[in-house]
């Protein structure tokens, strides 16, 4: 028969991968909820990239920038999952005004990587060469996507 473990018996990464899970788990949901627009599909991710972060926690130099990097490619590989799935679907009406919730409907409208440095820029509050290695691109490709984001915003919110 087993015996039971004891707090004594605990690996040495137990306590600090729980701190970190305390303290990133809030807000990786909300970083991914606000790359993928589902809440499910959001925790999930965040789970996922947990699991990814304890597979590798002996190796993970930065625990809290490895599970970042983690959900955010994790967002980014459910989106082209949903890619085809979002193509194929009627298209929603336009609203006939904006309302409170307005910046929620637009950034809904933008595309996958411009959705994804506005919210690591103005959420995350990162800067381009953390972000341009998040996404895999380089940091001028960064600036275009703010860009081009903002000027899709502004262009949607005067509608």
């Amino acid at each position: 028969m087993m015996s039971e473990m004891t707090v004594d018996d605990a690996p040495a990464w137990e306590e600090p991968f729980v701190a970190l899970y305390q303290e990133r788990y809030d807000p990786m949901v909300r970083m991914a909820y606000l790359l993928t627009s589902d809440r499910a599909a959001a925790e999930e991710l965040v789970q996922d990239a947990f699991v990814a972060v304890h597979r590798s926690w002996a190796q993970v130099t930065n625990p809290s920038a490895y599970l970042r990097r983690s959900v955010v490619n994790a967002c980014s590989s459910w989106w082209r999952r949903k890619v085809l799935e979002r193509d194929r679907a009627p298209r929603p009406e336009e609203p006939s005004a904006l309302v409170a919730d307005e910046m929620w409907d637009v950034l809904q409208t933008l595309p996958e990587r411009q959705r994804a440095v506005v919210v690591l820029r103005f959420y995350e509050d990162l800067p381009d060469r953390e972000i341009a290695s998040l996404l895999g691109c380089r940091e001028a490709t960064v600036r275009t996507n703010v860009h081009r984001a903002l000027a899709a915003l502004r262009k949607e919110i005067e509608l």
